[in-house]
């Protein structure tokens, strides 16, 4: 469960990228033909659910989330000079940190810094962190 979950963010991660950067459509995102049919064979129903939801409810209420983590960059950080990658890890995260809260905000976090550990540049965890954990702190209650 727990690797199939993070397969479900990777991808969420992934199609969050490819709609910034390409404009990918939400209905093509959706239906995964961009992804190795043998990985969602072993997904399984319910991850391909959760992965859907975290795609179409982090694109539904973008405005929010980037509004959000906007308010939680340091002075030196502006929201143009994120990475396209890190914005994207940034969002798929944020979703579920105001909109999901029955899942623990520290799954949500250590996930987001595994992908940007694999997927951003040298020190991306170090700003996916704090703006994760300044968002926790505004947001949750735990």
């Amino acid at each position: 469960m727990i690797v199939a979950r993070r397969k479900s963010r990777i991808i969420a991660f992934q199609a969050l990228y490819s709609w910034d950067v390409n404009a990918a459509p939400l209905d093509e995102l959706l239906e995964f033909s961009w992804v190795d049919s043998a990985v969602l064979d072993r997904m399984g129903d319910e991850n391909l659910l959760f992965t859907k939801l975290l795609i179409s409810g982090t694109i539904e209420n973008i405005e929010e989330i980037d509004s959000v983590i906007k308010k939680h960059l340091t002075a030196k950080w502006s929201f143009d000079r994120i990475s396209k990658v890190d914005l994207a890890v940034l969002r798929v995260s944020v979703y579920p940190l105001l909109y999901q809260k029955d899942m623990p905000s520290s799954i949500i976090i250590d996930e987001a810094i595994d992908i940007s550990k694999e997927f951003g540049s040298d020190d991306s965890f170090k700003f996916i962190n704090g703006v994760l954990d300044s968002v926790k702190n505004a947001y949750r209650s735990e």
